[in-house]
């Protein structure tokens, strides 16, 4: 048995997409089990770009197979398009896309819902408006549907109007919201979408718990991360399901004994998109600087990043929670200019130093960063290979991330493209 996830450490956006492209070369099947098409995940082959939000960027390889598990909520015309893409690219997806019967759907009334709450709050908790939250809200209370339900043409039919109904109460009178949907458009869009689609649906938790028995390699790609993550991130500012490695077991239908080894990804520095408290954040030109060399721009929303110093003490807390085996560090080459590089080893709170990472946003947001100092490296890491190749000063930063977290780094990206990466331990 061989089952590798791959998690992200900070507030997402680590480049897991790319990590994950290259982690599906030795892969038999590529598994989402969260989230949503709120997830942006890019790859870079030969100068040309790939942004996926559905489908796992593994399924760029033409022999991988990948899987929509049951823990995500699916937004059917969007995952239509994604599908029309990749063989409009010459990536045909028959017998290797996997759709759960389980997972739930995202309707457009989530859509409004979401931007209705969004306007209600006055603050923004930077959600990406594609009705994420509203349909985990529907799973929870038990009146969500799911792909399964379009096989019971009636009993789709009732279900969808009684949410219909709800739903324009809800707007209504709730939020002051004018809605703008239709049950019998909704219906008949959902049915027509889904005849396109039908073919890969199937019980993707049997199949995977067989191929897994069968010794077949399995790679589980996080969406999001675990700083996001509903129940261990930092809430509210977080998305509606399990990002961290908590979320594979009910979002795959596979016992947490099968997951082998788990690995987190984090930037050398830190980014995070929309609201919510962020200890090293940069407002002054060195941030940005890190988000005109990082591009640092949302895959989804286009939405500029915010950004800061690494921080290892999330990192830290991120590696408790999902019982890290290694990290794979990214972006490696945005600090090559850097002359000093901070790192955040602790938080102080109200002047004393604290000990564990702050679970309430109100703390969250009023702790001090404490910073170690590095020596910046001063030279192009892109073109490098290996770990020994790196100068000094970047292998000292990378030992001073393995010291500090107790795991190795065992992999380090510099650079979108596939070979721009250095890899120390082979992940399977």
């Amino acid at each position: 048995m061989s089952t590798v996830a791959v998690i992200g450490t900070q507030w997402g956006d680590e480049g897991k997409g790319k990590v994950v492209d290259i982690l599906s070369e030795s892969a038999d099947y590529i598994v989402r089990f969260q989230g949503g098409n709120n997830a942006g995940h890019t790859v870079v082959i030969d100068g040309s770009k790939y942004v996926f939000h559905l489908l796992p960027s593994g399924i760029l390889h033409d022999d991988k197979r990948c899987i929509l598990g049951n823990g995500m909520v699916i937004d059917l015309e969007a995952l239509s398009n994604e599908v029309d893409f990749v063989e409009k690219i010459g990536k045909g997806v028959d017998g290797r896309l996997f759709i759960s019967e389980r997972a739930h759907l995202i309707f457009p009334y989530h859509k409004e819902l979401d931007a209705a709450a969004e306007r209600r709050k006055g603050t923004s908790i930077g959600t990406t408006l594609k009705g994420i939250g509203p349909a985990y809200r529907d799973k929870a209370g038990r009146v969500g549907i799911r792909v399964a339900d379009l096989e019971d043409i009636e009993t789709f039919r009732h279900r969808l109007k009684e949410n219909v109904e709800e739903k324009r109460l809800i707007l209504k009178h709730v939020y002051g919201w004018e809605p703008d949907f239709d049950f019998e458009r909704i219906f008949t869009s959902t049915l027509r979408i889904y005849e396109r689609l039908r073919d890969y649906v199937c019980d993707t938790v049997s199949l995977l718990n067989r191929e897994i028995d069968a010794g077949r390699r399995i790679l589980f790609e996080g969406a999001q991360a675990t700083l996001l993550d509903i129940d261990v991130g930092t809430y509210p500012f977080v998305t509606s399901s399990n990002a961290s490695a908590l979320g594979i077991t009910t979002g795959a239908g596979v016992s947490p004994k099968k997951v082998k080894k788990i690995f987190g990804i984090s930037k050398a520095y830190t980014t995070r998109v929309g609201g919510g408290p962020f200890p090293t954040e940069l407002k002054d030109q060195m941030g940005e600087l890190l988000r005109a060399r990082g591009h640092e721009f949302g895959a989804t929303t286009g939405r500029p990043r915010r950004c800061g110093w690494l921080d290892l003490f999330a990192v830290r807390f991120s590696k408790e929670v999902n019982d890290l085996d290694g990290i794979i560090l990214t972006k490696l080459d945005v600090l090559d200019d850097f002359e000093k590089v901070n790192v955040c080893v602790g938080y102080t709170y109200e002047g004393e130093m604290i000990e564990s990472f702050p679970s309430t946003y109100s703390m969250l947001s009023r702790v001090k960063p404490v910073y170690e100092t590095l020596d910046g490296w001063r030279v192009k890491t892109t073109g490098i290979r290996s770990f020994d190749e790196l100068p000094a000063e970047a292998k000292r930063f990378v030992e001073f991330i393995e010291d500090y977290l107790s795991i190795p780094v065992v992999m380090i990206s510099m650079g979108p493209q596939r070979d721009e990466i250095i890899v120390r331990e082979n992940l399977w």
